[in-house]
């Protein structure tokens, strides 16, 4: 039985962690690595070429786990991720639960979350805000907004139509079982708290991640 096939399960079980990328305000930190993606016609998911030294988080989310990288080469891989409720694709608004695929980096890192730890990503990036702007989701003032965020190297808005608040992140004091069991998170990715704190000396502000 799949994940998403114990919906029905879940809700008994799992209230204390619904919610969980809600209320995980980012710090305005500047990205070290600050970007410009090129206009997309649509949300880009193929992977990049990584640097040979560059340190980056790969979440296969077909495989539910979530790999360091070293270039190529895979350092440290973490299994029986969660995701969130409908599962991994192109995210279109907030709400939908659904895990971005796509590139981002890391744009801010909360140490003291109810989920141990934190890390934000920089969704939505200015490839969802191009496709959301041509299919008149989102406003031309709120697409500039992102916009101006990533070119500047900042977190962007994440109270737009879009959603936000979408990170990597640990349990807290929440249940392993259901953790082991469901895709259970608003849209983020989860994992338990050894392994979010195995993560921690990985990664930093600016550090890429691909959700394939």
């Amino acid at each position: 039985m799949s994940r998403l096939q114990k919906w029905g399960i879940y809700m008994v079980g799992s209230l204390w962690l619904l919610g969980a990328c809600a209320h995980q305000a980012p710090v305005q930190t500047a990205l070290k690595a600050p970007f410009t993606p090129a206009l997309q016609t649509s949300v880009r998911t193929a992977p990049l070429l990584p640097l040979a030294d560059e340190t980056w988080v790969l979440v296969d989310t077909k495989a539910e786990t979530l790999t360091v990288m070293k270039g190529n080469k895979p350092v440290e891989t973490f299994g029986n991720i969660a995701l969130g409720s409908s599962g991994a694709g192109i995210k279109r608004q907030r709400g939908d639960n659904k895990t971005p695929l796509g590139v981002f980096r890391i744009g801010w890192m909360n140490d003291r979350s109810r989920f141990n730890r934190f890390f934000g990503l920089d969704y939505p990036n200015l490839d969802y805000a191009e496709q959301a702007y041509r299919e008149k989701r989102i406003s031309e003032p709120t697409y500039y907004a992102i916009r101006s965020a990533v070119e500047n190297g900042h977190t962007p808005p994440q109270t737009t139509p879009l959603g936000g608040f979408i990170g990597i992140h640990g349990l807290g004091a929440g249940s392993p079982k259901l953790h082991a069991a469901f895709d259970w998170t608003d849209g983020c990715v989860a994992l338990d708290n050894q392994q979010i704190q195995r993560l921690a000396q990985w990664v930093q502000v600016g550090t890429r991640v691909e959700i394939r």
